[in-house]
């Protein structure tokens, strides 16, 4: 008989029912029929008065059981029959909450008749993530402490809560002192009076206000702005409403009648794809979790620019020391000025106390002299984007850096194995690609060479999760993963203009679709410059990169950096503005070429810059370059701004059948060849896409 992951004890009058499912105390279906049990012993024990559910390990529960959701059921008993269970039982139930109490935990908590918290403790309810609502009876009982505006910020923001703030809120009925929940129940049940005890349901504190009130069409006018095109948000507001205008029992319904149709989305069938990708990229075949990583005890970071700078504040907010070299003192003293700056920009807005900034500034050496790195666990090259100059870089480093020391490339396309051969070590030379600004983005591709070793591999990883990234591994090609890919989309915003399209109307289609900004804008904050230089190395390489549109762009308009490239920039403004002169220079390459502009719709535009990415995303998948195609939905997320309620481009395109996007492509292909248009190659459709819908596939695998 498998052993219950609750168990039941007494200590005194209070019966303890403790939730001891590692590593998370997730709500399964074993956790739920052992809550009912336990809690059905404890309410018939008749030598208790009380009950206390309290969490083992870290934490109280933090949530339900996601895998549970993408196996089509959840499984008796359903999580509203164990809290009316605890709600309605005859004696009062204290939640005793540690660590997280989120989604269903909090629901849990909710439906017992007092919570309790140690300090640290988190409460929310993130479901909005998954693109779902909580459907264990949340919205209706919070709505009931906490009033419709909390409530509907909670749920659609899916905001962790600190105890202190939650027991202000009145959510949490008491917080203690110490690390130990259970003794703090244990006190508060101890002072408790004799019943009845007011069950969660029949709270009228926060419903007497909002009735009748514009707070709910506020709060959907609002979430249409900043949650635009989002399903789960706008129903999440539904459910609160239901709250101030249905019978309990009934707004339980409602709730799940709702949760029903955003489970049924595809937008939650997206987010739960990203959920469980982001934690699948941690996983690599060749490289175990025994395989112990190197030490970092000290960073190098060379180059002081935007990106050196960037990289070098990731590594100090970790507590760990750099030295930020650069061979001109000026420019090491502007690129420490620039940091400062940033960090006193912080500081004003109240996020970073002095003493911290302080702190972290004195955790930087700068200095002009390679000597300096010579004890350096971990060197990050972040110098300009030329193989000629990094090659320079990395035999002066294999001279300074002292074995066992990782050589790090932060290149954003060169082969790293060319960069490597420039060392008497290349099992120590990796890729890390940090995406700009280095310092905000979350992103970073860990490029794997041919002779990279697996604890070289193990400690990149480990070193990005440190720091705050979400690390993906990567093979060495071309622009690797997202650059490889981000080149056929740029390219395929200048076709469509060179077709009819205006600049701005093919970046409103990209921000229409959900993405933060339209390829002209990022070519304009990537700057125009490096865009150029990158275009000049691949065609005479014969490699597709843009357009002969982006060869008529004035040398002289870098983007944003001088206020002139795509668009034109206000000072210090940068919101991107219809260039009249661009718009000029367009014309005349049409009418050079005899182009008659047609009209697109946004639809149409939406779909050949995805689909460019998700034919060349199958390409990268096929030769290896990628391990799984949820690697390259994560590289798409946190570094190029993709919607997450998307579920990045190759599960976007499952979403929207293999066998239609296959269909667009094809006519894609064939377009660009009747035009003989040569930068249009890349649209020949990718033997996986073509083999997956052969073989009646729905998915990449």
């Amino acid at each position: 008989m498998t052993q219950s992951p609750v168990r039941y004890d007494r200590q005194g009058a209070v019966g303890i029912v403790t939730v001891d499912s590692p590593p998370v105390n997730a709500l399964s279906q074993a956790v739920r029929q052992g809550l009912w049990d336990r809690v059905t012993e404890g309410f018939i024990d008749p030598d208790v008065t009380a009950l206390v559910i309290v969490g083992a390990g870290r934490t109280f529960i933090a949530g339900a059981d996601i895998a549970e959701f993408i196996k089509g059921g959840m499984g008796e008993p359903d999580l509203n029959d164990v809290n009316d269970l605890i709600e309605s039982g005859p004696k009062p139930v204290i939640a005793a909450l540690h660590g997280t109490a989120l989604g269903g935990g909090l629901e849990v908590a909710l439906s017992c008749h007092y919570r309790v918290a140690v300090p640290k403790a988190l409460v929310g309810l993130p479901e909005v993530k998954l693109g779902i609502l909580p459907g264990g009876g949340g919205t209706q009982r919070l709505s009931r402490l906490v009033g419709a505006k909390t409530t509907i910020e909670m749920i659609t923001s899916g905001a962790f809560i600190p105890a202190p703030k939650a027991q202000a809120l009145g959510i949490i009925d008491h917080v203690g002192e110490g690390a130990d929940p259970l003794a703090i129940a244990l006190s508060f049940a101890a002072s408790l009076p004799a019943g009845p005890h007011k069950r969660t349901r029949d709270r009228e504190e926060g419903l007497a206000a909002d009735r009748g009130s514009s707070v709910f069409d506020e709060a959907r006018a609002s979430l249409a702005k900043s949650a635009r095109n989002q399903f789960a948000p706008q129903r999440c507001v539904d459910a609160v409403e239901a709250a101030f205008t249905l019978p309990f029992d009934e707004g339980l319904t409602r709730e799940r009648e709702l949760f029903m149709q955003c489970m049924a989305h595809d937008q939650a069938k997206a987010l739960i794809h990203v959920f469980f990708a982001e934690r699948a990229v941690t996983k690599i075949p060749d490289v175990p979790p025994s395989v112990t990583p190197r030490k970092i005890g000290q960073v190098a970071v060379l180059g002081s620019g935007t990106m050196g700078g960037g990289i070098a504040m990731n590594f100090v907010n970790a507590g760990i020391p750099v030295r930020l070299l650069d061979l001109d003192q000026a420019a090491l003293d502007r690129g420490m000025g620039v940091i400062a700056k940033n960090y006193a920009g912080t500081v004003a807005k109240g996020k970073l106390a002095q003493a911290e900034m302080d702190k972290r500034l004195s955790l930087i050496q700068p200095t002009t002299d390679y000597a300096d790195l010579a004890d350096a666990d971990l060197i990050v090259e972040a110098v300009f984007e030329d193989a000629d100059v990094k090659a320079k870089v990395f035999r002066r480093l294999d001279e300074v850096a002292k074995q066992g020391a990782i050589l790090a490339s932060n290149t954003s396309t060169l082969d790293l194995d060319a960069i490597a051969a420039n060392t008497g070590r290349p099992a120590d030379v990796i890729g890390m690609h940090f995406f700009s600004p280095a310092n905000v983005m979350k992103l970073l591709e860990v490029v794997r060479g041919k002779d990279t070793a697996p604890d070289v591999i193990a400690t990149a990883m480990a070193v990005g999760k440190q720091i705050g990234k979400v690390s993906v591994l990567v093979g060495n090609c071309d622009g690797f993963v997202g650059n490889r890919m981000v080149q056929y989309y740029a390219t395929e915003a200048q076709r469509l203009v060179i077709e009819g399209a205006s600049i701005e109307q093919v970046d409103q289609a990209a921000l229409e679709f959900g993405l933060a900004m339209g390829p002209f804008a990022m070519g304009d904050l990537a700057g125009l410059d490096v865009m150029a230089f990158i275009r000049a190395r691949r065609v005479a390489a014969g490699l597709i990169y843009g357009t002969p549109l982006s060869d008529r762009i004035d040398p002289a308009r870098k983007g944003q950096k001088n206020g002139r490239g795509w668009y034109r920039y206000e000072p210090g403004n940068r919101t991107p503005l219809p260039d009249p002169e661009v718009a000029a220079m367009i014309d005349a390459y049409r009418a050079e070429r005899g182009i008659t502009p047609r009209t697109f719709s946004s639809e149409e535009i939406g779909k050949r810059l995805i689909y460019s990415l998700v034919n060349e995303g199958a390409k990268i998948l096929e030769e290896g370059m990628a391990l799984r195609a949820g690697d390259i939905d994560i590289v798409y997320i946190y570094g190029y701004g993709f919607p997450a309620w998307r579920g990045g481009p190759m599960k976007f395109a499952e979403l929207s059948g293999l066998d239609n996007v296959l269909a667009d492509i094809t006519r894609y292909h064939a377009d660009a060849a009747a035009a003989g248009d040569a930068d249009g190659g890349y649209w020949e459709p990718a033997p996986l896409l073509k083999r997956l819908v052969a073989e009646g596939k729905k998915g990449f695998g």
